[in-house]
């Protein structure tokens, strides 16, 4: 039995989202807010959650646009997402 090994294509892997910049005052870095929705498992009442992400800043997005972010390997410490397009600028 051959095993077989399954390569993804570079660069087009990872999970993409779609969230707010917060703060862009790191260098080549951007804060990103991603905003969900989910139900409280015992009184049932819809609930707003959010999550913060450090994402590279490459496309020079500012404070108040929406981003579209996808995941990458690691770039550093607490970076692991780069920025694909900038859906509306403030």
């Amino acid at each position: 039995m051959k095993n077989k090994i399954i390569k993804k294509e570079a660069g087009k892997t990872g999970k993409t989202f779609t969230g707010k910049v917060v703060s862009n005052k790191m260098t080549n870095t951007i804060v990103v807010k991603l905003e969900y929705k989910s139900r409280h498992p015992l009184y049932k009442k819809i609930i707003k959650k959010s999550s913060k992400i450090y994402a590279e800043n490459n496309l020079s997005a500012n404070e108040g646009d929406m981003v579209l972010v996808r995941e990458t390997r690691p770039l550093s410490k607490i970076k692991r997402f780069t920025t694909l397009e900038i859906i509306k600028h403030l």
